[in-house]
Parts: structure tokens; sequence; C-alpha cells
């Protein structure tokens, strides 16, 4: 009975583990004969393969592989392999019913009697299609990303260990860096920071932040293979794995170098347009200053000599005046340095020898420098020909010699030097074409890179209090600039200074023609002329009557330029002297209506000022510095009335 019992528990059990099996939906589980011979078939297997129990049960499980999997004998080195080792697995496609196909997951087990004796085959298959389809999809995503990141080339991006040394390398780290993938990998990335940033642990910074923050961002200089180095930008970001833990870092790595020059020279540009506006307002308002500055000392300079001239002959009264005079005379060499800067001096523009003119001036040079300055001169035979005004161009070089000799307070060597020189296309400085270049040399204490900033700026000065005006480099650049040339300083601290003056050449056809437009002046000025005289301001408008009335003309005085043309209609005028800086009307614009009126009207123009507006038809006219003497006066009625 006890027997009894047991066996209907055993197929009760068998019965409930059936039902369980053929619940399954997700696995084909079913059962082989030694020989391979489907004995079994639960539901899991009908979903999945398609073929219900009697139409697979006795039938042979190769069935399910493909054509060429059963030509090359697969299903039966499953069965061999599951017998010799107890277990076979696998994955592969497999066939359903209706002839398509699926990824499948393949167990296949031995069962045997306690015995040992093979009784057939457990086989489990499960459908994998979809996941595998997503494992390749994902492979395709990470083939295309690694793809894409190989493929870039204008950054450099690429992975580091939690040590820092480098685990991949792209094309672009390959291009950017030098160094190919066998070379790099397994080595450091300090490999690329400078011997300086090294140094001081910039590297291991860098990972320590991106460590803590997640991320480390900066721009600083890489060194390449070769040794060259460059501006790079550089983001660091941190891997951590799902717990947290550091797996490494990513690296990205952008050549800069271009950007940086860009941007440098946009920054050079905005400070020299910002430098040029400055002296420009400076400019400006300095030659204002001289404009009114030489009304005053036209005042001052007339009625001093014309108080000489009528003044007892009393020795100690003259001696006044004269030092009167030279006063007024150095304030009036003031304004002229002051109109040089501000481009807005007249200047006197002839033909110079250069080596005529400096031999000439060698005399003079050697009683400014004293007893404890030598100077050397170096210059040719013969220079080609440049136009400027000579006047001022002794006074620029004799400026730049007396500046080389306060720069030696002990005394020293000092070499003036001039050469042709030929400037080429794409210089920044000059225009193209042929130069001369005065150079001005000394062995003193040079300048520091500050100090060459601001030399020309006007009012700027290293001398002692009352030792210099700061005026004097701003005078010599004005006359090289309206010159068409250029001033130029080179200088270090310990190793002197050079200035040179650069001034271009004029043909022989210029030449020749400038010698054909110079006025003659006649020897004696004429007399007894009927004459306005038109300035807005009193002081210089009565100063000019006096020397001319001096002189022996008829003066018809007049305030403003429709005062002027009011005389003119009324009265026979052999010549006009007008201001040329006048509200309402300027002396230009009075000179054309005078022109369209009278167009045999001789006109002169007495201005500081060298610009005069184009396109009016009066750039031409004779003109008359101010502040001008009455020996000037009486030349410039000479060239035009003679």
């Amino acid at each position: 009975m006890e027997a009894l019992d047991r066996h209907d528990t055993s197929l009760e059990e068998e019965g409930r583990f059936r039902l369980l099996v053929d619940a399954i939906t997700d696995y084909a589980i079913y059962m082989l004969s030694p020989e391979g011979i489907v004995t079994s078939w639960n539901t899991g297997a009908q979903r999945l393969k398609g073929y219900k129990p009697s139409e697979i049960l006795g039938e042979h499980f190769s069935r399910f592989y493909l054509e060429e999997d059963r030509a090359a004998g697969i299903p039966e080195r499953t069965l061999a392999t599951a017998k010799e080792h107890g277990r076979f697995e696998g994955e592969g496609w497999r066939q359903r019913k209706d002839g398509s196909r699926f990824w499948a997951h393949v167990i296949i087990d031995p069962i045997r009697r306690p015995s040992g004796e093979l009784i057939g085959y457990a086989k489990i298959t499960r459908d994998l299609t979809e996941r595998r389809a997503a494992e390749k999809a994902i492979r395709q995503s990470e083939e295309q990303f690694r793809r894409l990141v190989q493929g870039v080339s204008d950054y450099a991006i690429y992975m580091l260990d939690p040590d820092g040394n480098v685990s991949s390398w792209n094309f672009g780290a390959e291009r950017i860096k030098g160094y190919r993938p066998d070379e790099i990998i397994g080595r450091h990335f300090s490999t690329f920071y400078t011997p300086e940033d090294r140094a001081d642990g910039v590297p291991e910074t860098a990972l320590a932040v991106a460590r803590a923050e997640g991320r480390f961002e900066r721009e600083g200089w890489r060194v390449r293979k070769d040794g060259t180095r460059f501006w790079a930008s550089i983001v660091i970001d941190v891997i951590r794995d799902e717990e947290g833990d550091v797996l490494g870092f990513a690296k990205i790595t952008r050549d800069i170098t271009e950007k940086m020059e860009i941007q440098r020279a946009l920054e050079q540009a905005r400070e020299e347009l910002f430098q040029s506006q400055k002296m420009e307002a400076i400019g400006q308002l300095t030659g204002g200053i001289a404009h009114d500055f030489n009304n005053l000392l036209m005042a001052v300079l007339g009625s001093l000599e014309i108080l000489k001239k009528r003044m007892p002959q009393d020795l100690s009264l003259t001696s006044l005046v004269d030092n009167a005079l030279q006063g007024a005379q150095r304030g009036a060499a003031l304004t002229q340095r002051m109109l040089a800067f501000s481009r807005r001096q007249e200047l006197h523009m002839e033909p110079i020898d250069v080596s005529g003119l400096v031999r000439g001036m060698m005399d003079m040079l050697s009683r400014s420098l004293g007893p404890l300055t030598v100077i050397e001169t170096s210059f040719p035979v013969r220079l080609p020909t440049i136009r400027t005004d000579p006047n001022q161009l002794e006074m620029a070089i004799l400026n730049l010699v007396v500046n080389a000799r306060d720069a030696m307070p002990s005394g020293g060597r000092i070499m003036l030097r001039a050469s042709e020189e030929t400037v080429l296309p794409g210089k920044r400085t000059l225009p193209p074409g042929r130069y001369i270049r005065i150079a001005v040399i000394d062995e003193g204490e040079g300048m520091d890179a500050k100090t060459m900033e601001q030399a020309i700026t006007p009012f700027f000065t290293t001398k002692g209090v009352g030792k210099g005006t700061g005026l004097g480099l701003s005078m010599v650049q004005g006359l090289a600039s309206q010159s068409g040339g250029r001033l130029m300083l080179k200088s270090s601290l310990g190793e002197g200074t050079t200035a040179e003056l650069w001034f271009p050449v004029v043909t022989a056809e210029q030449v020749g023609k400038l010698a054909v437009e110079s006025p003659q002046r006649a020897e004696n000025a004429p007399h007894g002329l009927r004459i306005v005289a038109v300035d807005d301001d009193g002081l210089v408008l009565m100063n000019t009557t006096l020397m001319l009335e001096d002189l022996g003309h008829t003066v018809f005085e007049a305030m403003a330029g429709p005062e002027a043309l009011e005389i003119l209609r009324r009265q026979p005028v052999d010549l006009v002297i007008c201001d040329h800086a006048m509200p309402r009307m300027t002396g230009a614009q009075l000179a054309k209506a005078i022109r369209d009126e009278w167009p045999e009207m001789p006109i002169i123009l007495a201005t500081g000022y060298a610009e005069l507006p184009e396109g009016t038809g009066i750039a031409n006219l004779p003109r008359l510095g101010k502040p001008f003497s009455q020996a000037q006066l009486a030349e410039a009625i000479s060239r035009v009335a003679s």
C-alpha cells in the first residue's frame, strides 16, 4: 500500500511539473530523444517556432536550423557536445515553421538514468532577436561615434585613465600634437604641458579640479611633439561608473593660436585707433592754443619792432626791447613746435641736399654738445634730394642731437648717419618707395617699453622740471609726417636709443618742377600801396596796420570778411592781407569772394595753419606765416605786388 501511495504522489508531482513547463510561453522547452527526435513540446515552443505538437512530435530537431547549418552538421555537433561535456550553450539563427528567422539562445542538457545511461536531452530556446538588434544598434552607434571622434581633425579628443595616462587618441590629436597613437597611448598627458607648467603642477591640478567639480576648462600654452608651442583651449570632463567611481577623463583640446593672434591684432588695432583719436584731439587743442598764442605774439613782436625804430637811441632802453624781442621770439618757437605737432604749421617746402645741410650744421651741433660729448658723422658724399622745410629740418636734427646728449649725462659718443633705403610693398610703417633715413644714435641709458610708448606724446618728458617742454619729439614727428615720412624710435634699457627720420626721395623731374614754381622775390618792397588789412583780432589788426603804415602804405582796416568786401567796393585797393581763421567768413572764403569780383586782386593769407580747405581754388595763394616780423611782411608784399 505504501508503494502505491508513493507512485501516486510521483505521478501527481510529474503532472504539476508538466503543467508548469507547459505554462511557460517565453521559452521553448522540449525534450529530444538520444537521436534528436522531438518527444515533448510546450506552449512556449509552439508560440516561438510555430509548430503544433502534432506537427513536430516525432520530427528531428534539425528542422529548426538553417539549411546551411544542417549541411554543415551543426545540429549533430550540438548534441555531441552536450553528451560529451554535459551541456551545450550557444546562439545562432533558427527557423520557424513559416520560414522566418530569429536569433536564438539555446541550452541543451543531457538526461541520464542513475546508472548513467543517456535517455535524451532537455532543450531550452529563447528568442533574442530584439535584444540582438538592440545590441547591434548600440554597437553600430558606438562604432559611428568612434568613427566620428576619430574623423574629427580640428579637435584633439582622447581619453585618460584615472592616473592621467592617455588611453585613446583620435586623428585630430595626431594632427594638432604630432604624436601617432603608438607613440603616445600609455604615456602621461603632462607630456603636452610646458616645462614651467609641469614644474608648477598644472596637469595634476587640472585632474584634481575635474575630479572634484566634474569639469576643468582653461586656456594656455601646450607643446607639440616637435617642441613648438601653440595656444590651446582645454576641457577635461570626469567619467564615472554607476557607483560614482572614476573610470577616467575625457579631454578635448583645440588649437586657437590663430584666433588668439587675430584677437591680439584686433586689440592692437583698437589701441592704435584710440591712440590716434587721442592724439588727434590733443592736436586740435594744441593747434587752437597755438593759433591764439600766435595772435598775441604778433601784437607783442610788431609793437616791439615799431617801438625800437621810433624810440630814442638809448642803450639802456634798446637792450630792454631786445630782451623782450628775444622772449617773444622764443615764444614763437614754442608755438612752431605746438603747430608742428598738430600738423598745422606752415612749412616752406624746398628741395634739400641732406648731406650739405648737415655739413653746414656741424659747427652749431658741436657747440651745442659741450666738452663731454663727441659727435661722429657717416654721410655719403651725395644723397638723393628730399623735400621739406630746411629750417624745421635743422631744428629737428638739433632737437634729436640734444636729446641724445641729455641721455648721456656723463658724456659719450653720438653717431649721426644718413643713408638711402627702399621700403618694399607690404610694410605697414611707410608706403613703398625710396627714402632717406637720418639716424641719431646715442650710447645713453635707453628707454623701456612703457617710456617708448609715451615718448612722442605731447608734453611728455623724462627730463627734470624746467629742462624740457615735452614737445620736441612731437614737433619732429609733425615735420616728418607733413613731409610724407615718419619718425621711428628704437631703444631698450642700457643699450641707448636710435631716432630715425625717414623722408621720401624727390625725383629729378619733381625737383625741376619745384624750382619753376618757386616765387621770385623782389629786392625792394614797393611803397605807397593802398592795402586792406583784415583780422578779427583787434590787437593783431592794429599791429599789422602800424607795420604797414611804417612801410609807407595806406591801410584800410576790416575785422570781418563782409566789411572788407564793402571797402573794396568803395575804395581803389592794390592789395588785400587777410587772416585765415575768422568767424562767419574765413580768409579762404573771403579770398574766393574777392577773386569772383576782382579776379586780378593780389591777396596774401596771414596764417600759421598748414592746411587750407581743398576745392576752393585758393590753395596756392601766397601765405604769410604768423607771427611775422615787419621784414617778413615787406618781403611778402614784394612777392605779390612788385
